[in-house]
C-alpha cells in the first residue's frame, strides 16, 4: 500500500507547480516535501519526477498516481460530506475565494444568512481573482469560489470541479462625460467614439481584459490602456474623475443609481456569466449546499438597478 500523505504531496506537486511552493502552501520545510517524494519513489519503485531546468515534472508513472489520489481524495471528500449531513449542528471552517465584486455585492448578505441559520458554522472569505483562486481550490486552499466567465471567454472545466450558475451580470460601457446624442447611434459607434480616451481596464493576462480588448478592436481600434487594476472600484473613481472610459458591471452600483453615464454593449456582449466552483467530491457538503442556498438568496434580495 502507497502511503496516502506521500500520494498527496505528489497531487500538490501537480497542481502547485514547484516544490518550494508545496511547501509554502503546507507549512513545511522544502527538504522534507522532497525527502517525502523520495520515498514515494521508492515505495512505487519508479521514477516520478524528472528535472526540467531548475524545476521538476511529472513522468507518466506520476500522472498516473495522481489520476488515482484525486479519486481516493474526491472519496474521502465524500465520506466527510455524508458525516456532516448525518449531525444535526452545522459547525467546522468553510474556506471562500471571492473577486472583489461579488465579495462586495453578494458575500456580505450571504455570511448575513448564514449566521442565522448556522450560527456555529465559521466563514472564512478572501478576496481573489479567478485565475488565482480556481487552482488554489484544486489544491484545497479553499472549499468555494466565485468565479465568473465573460462573452467570448469561456473558462476551463476542469473533471474534478463543478460548476453552479448563480447569475448574469450586465456589463456596460461607461463613459468619462455623457456623449453627444447618447441614444441615437448604436452601441458600436458610441465605443468607437471613445476610440482616442484613455481607459482603465483590468490587468494582461485575465478574462476580463481579454474580453475588453476584444471588444474594442471589434469596435475597430486598440485601447489606450493607462490605468490597469483588479479594483472596480478604482476604474468606477477614474470615470467619475474623467481620467477614462471603463466597463462595468452591474453588480460594481450594488443597487445605487449610478454616478456615470452608461450605455449598453452589443447584445452578445453585455453580460458576464457569475458561477460559484466547488470540489466535485464536497459538493454535497451541508455547508456548501448552506452557502450555495445563501448565496441564491442573497441575489433574490438584490434590489434592481435603478
Amino acid at each position: 500500500m502507497f502511503d496516502l500523505h506521500r500520494l498527496r504531496l505528489l497531487r500538490e506537486l501537480k497542481h502547485r507547480g514547484t516544490l518550494a511552493a508545496v511547501a509554502a502552501g503546507l507549512s513545511y520545510a522544502p527538504s522534507s516535501v522532497s525527502q517525502q517524494l523520495s520515498q514515494l519513489e521508492a515505495e512505487v519503485g519508479v521514477p516520478l519526477l524528472e528535472p526540467v531546468g531548475r524545476r521538476v515534472r511529472l513522468t507518466e508513472q506520476a500522472e498516473i498516481l495522481v489520476a488515482h489520489t484525486e479519486a481516493i481524495l474526491e472519496r474521502l471528500e465524500r465520506a466527510e460530506a455524508d458525516i456532516a449531513a448525518s449531525l444535526s449542528d452545522l459547525t467546522g471552517t468553510l474556506r471562500i475565494a471571492s473577486f472583489q465584486t461579488a465579495a462586495l455585492a453578494l458575500v456580505p448578505a450571504a455570511l448575513g444568512l448564514l449566521r442565522e441559520r448556522h450560527p456555529r458554522l465559521r466563514v472564512h472569505v478572501t478576496q481573489q481573482e479567478p485565475e488565482r483562486a480556481l487552482p488554489a481550490l484544486q489544491a484545497r486552499d479553499f472549499d468555494l469560489v466565485l468565479a465568473e466567465e465573460y462573452p467570448g471567454s469561456p473558462s476551463p472545466r476542469p473533471a474534478e470541479l463543478e460548476q453552479e450558475d448563480l447569475l448574469d451580470d450586465a456589463l456596460q460601457l461607461a463613459l468619462p462625460e455623457p456623449a453627444e446624442q447618447p441614444y441615437t447611434r448604436g452601441p458600436l459607434a458610441v465605443l468607437r467614439s471613445l476610440a482616442d480616451r484613455p481607459w482603465v481596464m483590468e490587468p494582461e493576462g485575465t478574462a476580463a481584459r481579454h474580453w475588453a480588448t476584444n471588444l474594442c478592436r471589434t469596435a475597430g481600434f486598440e485601447p489606450d490602456v493607462r490605468f490597469e487594476t483588479t479594483d472596480l472600484l478604482l476604474h468606477l473613481r477614474l470615470v467619475e474623475q474623467k481620467h477614462a472610459a471603463a466597463f462595468l458591471p452591474d453588480l460594481v452600483w450594488d443597487g445605487r443609481p449610478p454616478s456615470v453615464a452608461l450605455r449598453r454593449l452589443p447584445r452578445d456582449r453585455r453580460t458576464r456569466r457569475i458561477f460559484t466552483v466547488v470540489r466535485r467530491g464536497g459538493s454535497r457538503h451541508p455547508a456548501i449546499l448552506a452557502c450555495r442556498d445563501a448565496l441564491r438568496r442573497a441575489v433574490a434580495l438584490r434590489a434592481p438597478l435603478p
